[in-house]
């Protein structure tokens, strides 16, 4: 049987797009819940905007 992780999928959107009334754009990846408990924060590319923007994780 397969063992049961640490490991989650997560949702990041799009902080900047909101502020300026365009559609936020959405990634998905994993994290692993032991090592960072609190929320992830990266820099990705939306396309709605044409630049890499600040991804925050959303539950």
């Amino acid at each position: 049987m397969a063992k049961k992780g640490a490991r989650v999928i997560i949702t990041l959107e799009c902080t900047e797009a909101k502020k300026e009334g365009k559609p936020a754009s959405r990634y998905t990846s994993m994290k692993n819940k032991q090592n960072t408990p609190q929320r992830i924060e990266l820099k990705k590319y939306n396309p709605f905007l044409r630049r890499h923007t600040v991804h925050k994780e959303v539950r």
